[in-house]
């Protein structure tokens, strides 16, 4: 299993395949894939400022029916527990998603720098 971060979800969805490496579609093809509950929270908060133009629940259907994706069911709890110990961003959204593939000792698929630079598993 394997993490992936919100923009990954969002160029999945609109199909640009271009935009990822080449190691993130080998381990999007070859893991099953986990998006945390704070991915669907940042894509609705993406709907509401108009970045994206479709609702998270649209979204999440399609990858689901297209490459099986999950939203884990993880208890917030147990990710703000680990998120207390991530003093290296201050982005709210990057910190839970990591966190929480942190806790479950998985993969993140994400082109974010600093996740790259900050989390071992951290995927791109």
């Amino acid at each position: 299993m394997i993490f992936l971060d919100t923009h990954v979800v969002v160029w999945l969805y609109a199909k640009l395949l271009d935009k990822l490496s080449k190691k993130a579609v080998y381990e999007i093809d070859d893991n099953d894939i986990l998006i945390s509950q704070m991915v669907r929270l940042e894509l609705q908060y993406l709907f509401e400022i108009g970045r994206i133009t479709v609702t998270p629940e649209i979204i999440i259907k399609y990858l689901s029916q297209s490459i099986g994706l999950k939203v884990s069911q993880m208890k917030v709890e147990q990710v703000f527990d680990h998120a207390i110990n991530y003093e290296w961003t201050r982005d709210v959204f990057d910190r839970l998603i990591t966190a929480e593939a942190d806790s479950m000792g998985l993969g993140l698929i994400t082109k974010d720098k600093n996740i790259l630079e900050h989390y071992e598993q951290a995927v791109w």
